[in-house]
């Protein structure tokens, strides 16, 4: 070890014992009484020591002042090199800064909320190829087309359904439009993958749902066909009573509400009525006395309750 590097780290000692400047220095920096205790102290250089302070200010908890000083080579008076509030080892800082396109989540987006997309988004790609510029009924305009990526470019000038969508006659947007192909961008094999797997995850064949149901998704009656390739591996659930219902679940999918798990049997049906026309039973035309609740009383106590 050079003996350059051993005096720069052995504080200078009229530096390191010029407290009162440094805090008299930091002080005058803060506002008054925020500034605590002396903390310690650090040796940056040859004659250059730096003084930390608590700092007492709320909202500021583990954060220090640190004010630095320094003298000249052979000089015996301590000047003063700068004063600032610095956060200490566990001092209370905040969250690291996470730009806007990956603090977004599913659901973030309300009503009247716009979602710009990324001119160069890996999960889409051109509905057709054939021209640089963005086909007239992208909802990019050519003039904004190289700031889609700042958080506050505007995306056009109005609601995309009010930019001009006919293209010129002849082109190959035209062509494309009459294949029925109007969409200006679609699902690249990335962006497929990409839905798949966020699907497969929310209705898969690993959710504890589908490891509880008596049958898949491929032979329920509820499963609503799409097209496409994803149609190989996906569909709409169309059960009400299903956690999945109008999801997009996957064929190794099930829940309890399978069409064929349980089918309910028929209500039994009564028998006929079976008549014995050889039996006669019989029928009083006039009940009997007794049979009621009332019991048959004399005709002179009933007089008194007020019977005829």
């Amino acid at each position: 070890m050079s003996a350059a590097s051993t005096r720069s780290r052995t504080p200078d000692r009229l530096c390191a014992e010029a407290v009162d400047l440094a805090r008299a220095a930091a002080e005058e920096a803060a506002a008054p009484g925020v500034v605590g205790a002396h903390t310690g102290l650090a040796s940056e250089g040859d004659r250059v020591v730096t003084h930390f302070f608590e700092c007492k200010e709320l909202g500021y908890r583990g954060w220090r002042w640190a004010v630095t000083v320094a003298r000249a080579s052979r000089a015996k008076i301590v000047t003063l090199d700068e004063a600032v509030l610095q956060p200490g080892p566990d001092a209370l800082l905040a969250p690291e800064w996470v730009p806007w396109s990956e603090r977004l989540r599913p659901g973030d987006l309300g009503p009247g909320d716009l979602l710009p997309t990324d001119a160069e988004d890996l999960r889409l790609e051109p509905g057709f190829s054939g021209e640089e510029e963005p086909p007239p009924n992208s909802a990019v305009s050519p003039d904004m087309a190289e700031l889609v990526e700042a958080e506050d470019a505007d995306l056009t000038a109005g609601p995309p359904h009010d930019l001009p969508a006919a293209p010129s006659r002849g082109s190959i947007a035209a062509v494309a439009e009459e294949l029925g192909m109007r969409r200006a961008r679609v699902l690249s094999r990335y962006g497929l993958h990409v839905a798949a797997d966020r699907w497969e995850d929310a209705f898969g064949a690993q959710t504890p749902m589908a490891q509880a149901a008596p049958a898949t998704c491929a032979t329920c009656a509820f499963l609503v066909p799409i097209g496409g390739s994803l149609g190989q591996a996906f569909g709409v659930c169309a059960n009400e009573f299903s956690p999945a219902d109008g999801r997009m679940v996957s064929l190794a999918y099930g829940c309890g509400g399978h069409s064929e798990a349980a089918v309910m049997p028929k209500p039994p049906q009564p028998a006929a009525p079976v008549l014995d026309e050889t039996r006669v039973d019989p029928f009083p035309l006039r009940p009997s006395r007794d049979s009621g609740s009332v019991p048959d009383l004399p005709d002179d106590e009933t007089a008194e309750l007020g019977h005829a």
